[in-house]
């Protein structure tokens, strides 16, 4: 797993629980999987089609220039 050991594991673990508090683990967990469940859905739905109506082209009128 990405060259961790179970002592890196356990470090970091430790150092997270410190920064963020054991009561805030909960809620960075369901924030982080929200993420990952939406970021897989965005890729695997396909692209969605613009519906907007353009603007019709006007031609230029007589005596106006055309840029």
């Amino acid at each position: 797993m990405f060259g961790l050991g179970m002592q890196e594991l356990i470090i970091i673990l430790i150092i997270v629980m410190v920064l963020f508090g054991a009561s805030r683990l909960p809620e960075l967990g369901k924030g982080i999987g929200q993420a990952i469940r939406n970021f897989k859905k965005g890729m695997s739905e396909p692209e969605e089609i613009d519906v907007t109506p353009k603007k019709p082209v006007e031609p230029p009128q007589q005596g106006e220039k055309k840029e």
